[in-house]
Parts: structure tokens; C-alpha cells; sequence
């Protein structure tokens, strides 16, 4: 089995990795940080660097045919705050790294005609939600969804899912968790907090499983759809 995550140096990506490759698959990844790991093929890359992305993806598929399951993790969230005070640099850098660069990566796997089995990009109750404070991360992520569905109409022999992941304890939700913002203005932060305490949170290693397990069922829905674990779980 050829399995593909991108963000797989650490959080949720990472427990992707390990899960696979303990479970036998020939794991390929990209990633910001270093890693000194020999258990799986890896590039260090800025995604939203489209030549470098292509050119890094080119080797590092290199005499590969066929992938089973690529899944699109990567993704920044960036300070929760008002959309009018929000820079456009900002916003695009969250725009290019949540969904452009996954259009790129589709692009190079129809372009290479290696075939792909499954899609999962990593999305969010954030893309449908619409709650204050959000701003570039719901836009991204509402963007993502689209892009999947779009792609589902192009690349009919894959399988593509939007999945919303439930709440996972990475850095991202820990800035959020153990940052300083307004609770009072953005009462989802408050939310997410008192979600931690009822043991709502869940550690990347639960959520890898559960993700790995429903891929199955995930097939069974229309390709191209949105889809929160939670209402499947």
C-alpha cells in the first residue's frame, strides 16, 4: 500500500506516518521541519511554493505509478481575530498552503498520470461554521471543500472526501487552548476549552485510527462530499 501525507513531520500528520508505516505501508511525506527518520521517504518543502512543491513531488515519486491513499493534512491556522483587521498577507498565505497547494499536488499526480484509489484532505467544522474570530482559516478550509468537490467531477476514478477530523490536541489547538485571546468576543475559544475538559479532545494517534478505519465507509459516500467524523463516529 503507497500512502501520501503531506504535514506528516509532526501533529496529526505524523501519527498518519506512524500508523502506517507500522502497519506495513510504503509511506511518502512532505513536511516544514527536519526529520532524520529512514522509515518512511521524505522532503522538507514550503508548500505554497508551487515550482519547488512540483519539483520536490517529482522526486520524490519518482518510478511510482500508483497511490492508495493520499491524504492532504497540512494546514495553518493563524491568530483567531476579527476578518477586518486581518492582512491580505495573511489571508493568502492561509489560503495558499490550506487550499492551492493541494491544488497543486492533484495537478501533479493528473499531470504524471499516477493513479490515485483515495483522497482525504484534511478540512474542518470551521469551513461551515462561519464563527467569529476564524477568518482566513474557515475561508481556506470552506475553499478546501470546494476544490474537493470540483476535483471529484474531474478525476473520476478517485475517491475524494472532505473529512472534518473532530478535535485534535496538536500545536494548532493547543494555541488556541493556552493562547490569550477573548473569550467573551470569540465564545467558540471558550467552546473548544470547555470541550477539552469534558474529554472531547483527542490525542492525533485516536484520530489517525479512527480516520484509518472509516476510510472503507468513506467510500460508500459520494465522491467529492464533506464529512464530519463526528457524525459517523
Amino acid at each position: 500500500m503507497n500512502v501520501f501525507i503531506t504535514g506528516s513531520s509532526r501533529g496529526l500528520g505524523e501519527a498518519f506516518v506512524n500508523h502506517y508505516v507500522k502497519d506495513g505501508a510504503k509511506v511518502y511525506g512532505l513536511g516544514r521541519s527536519e526529520q532524520a527518520r529512514s522509515d518512511y521517504r521524505y522532503k522538507q518543502v514550503d508548500i505554497s511554493d508551487a515550482k519547488t512543491l512540483d519539483k520536490e513531488l517529482l522526486s520524490l515519486f519518482e518510478g511510482v505509478q500508483n497511490v492508495d491513499l493520499i491524504i492532504l493534512n497540512a494546514g495553518i491556522l493563524g491568530r483567531i481575530q476579527d476578518t477586518s483587521v486581518c492582512s491580505m498577507d495573511e489571508l493568502k498565505r492561509q489560503m495558499d498552503i490550506n487550499m492551492w497547494a493541494n491544488k497543486s499536488i492533484l495537478d501533479f499526480f493528473i499531470k504524471n498520470t499516477i493513479k490515485v484509489k483515495q483522497v482525504i484532505a484534511i478540512s474542518s467544522g470551521a469551513s461551515v461554521n462561519g464563527s467569529l474570530g476564524w477568518n482566513g482559516y474557515s475561508l481556506s478550509k470552506a475553499a478546501l471543500n470546494m476544490l474537493v468537490k470540483l476535483y471529484a467531477a474531474e478525476m473520476k476514478t478517485t475517491h475524494l472526501t472532505s473529512l472534518a477530523p473532530g478535535l485534535v490536541k496538536t500545536d494548532m489547538l493547543d494555541g488556541i487552548l493556552q493562547g490569550d485571546h477573548d473569550t467573551q468576543r470569540y465564545c467558540s475559544v471558550q467552546s473548544l476549552r470547555d470541550s477539552e475538559k469534558k474529554g472531547l479532545v483527542y490525542s492525533p494517534e485516536i484520530i489517525a485510527e479512527k480516520i484509518s478505519k472509516i476510510l472503507p465507509e468513506l467510500l460508500s459516500k459520494e465522491s467529492g462530499s464533506f464529512i464530519d467524523i463526528r457524525d459517523l463516529t
